[in-house]
């Protein structure tokens, strides 16, 4: 998939994740970007270990696809998730 694909893919995706995950999060259009294309990454990583039973650091899909963008969505939404962990501040 070339750069511009993954761009469009990441933007929808991630956007969709922000407005599916409840509770509010930060960041703007390239941070919407980044965890869309981190999602594509992470679902369809996850997606090809549901398959075949082996990890490998795949895209979600071959391309522009309604199953692809699915699974880049989930994934952005455990990407915001694991994002949420790691940048959550501790109340004092």
């Amino acid at each position: 998939m070339n750069l511009i694909a993954w761009i469009i893919l990441g933007l929808i995706a991630g956007a969709i994740a922000k407005a599916i995950y409840p509770g509010h999060q930060g960041g703007g259009i390239l941070a919407t970007m980044i965890l869309g294309i981190v999602g594509a990454f992470v679902g369809g990583s996850i997606f090809t270990l549901l398959q075949t039973g082996t990890l490998q650091i795949t895209a979600a899909g071959a391309g522009l696809s309604i199953p692809g963008l699915i699974v880049a969505i989930i994934g952005a939404m455990v990407a915001i998730f694991i994002w949420g962990l790691i940048t959550r501040r501790s109340a004092v």
